[in-house]
């Protein structure tokens, strides 16, 4: 008994060759979808905690405002971008840093030093020293960052959970 021989017609051999090619974009499209979905990217924030100022340069009870560069890990990219943050060194030696934002709307308020508190000028908003919340429609107090002081060096890291 002989094998069957299967013969392929033109129209038999374009759609096998369509819905292979088909098959091959679905392919191409799901495996790294399903990968992306089923593996996402993690935040990576091993090292949150950046050098910022010197404990020396600042004044008791009287902000100043540092800029400094932190890198933002989102999936994949790493991007090094500029922060800044209001830092003020307390009478008991401690350093507190504010994050630059208004609680109200997220404008850039500023120090004001005829009377001694922070202003934002979006909604007139003012903070005491302490980041406490003395007037406007602000909600609540500036946010603050953590804060360590390693010797004579300001160390900040990440925001503080809102309160």
């Amino acid at each position: 008994m002989s094998t069957p021989t299967v013969k392929t017609d033109r129209r038999g051999f374009f759609l096998t060759a369509i819905y292979g090619l088909w098959s091959a974009i679905g392919a191409a499209l799901a495996i790294p979808s399903a990968i992306y979905l089923l593996w996402p990217p993690r935040a990576k924030r091993k090292n949150e905690w950046v050098e910022a100022a010197d404990v020396g340069e600042l004044h008791t009870r009287a902000p100043a405002e540092i800029v400094f560069r932190r890198n933002r890990v989102d999936g994949w990219k790493v991007t090094s971008e500029k922060a800044n943050a209001w830092v003020v060194k307390t009478s008991g030696g401690q350093v507190v840093a504010f994050a630059p934002q208004c609680t109200h709307l997220g404008c850039a308020y500023h120090w004001d030093e005829d009377r001694h508190n922070f202003i934002c000028p979006c909604h007139n908003s003012a903070f005491s020293l302490d980041g406490a919340v003395l007037s406007g429609p602000a909600p609540r107090p500036l946010d603050r960052y953590e804060v360590k002081l390693d010797g004579k060096k300001v160390i900040i890291g990440p925001l503080r959970g809102r309160v």
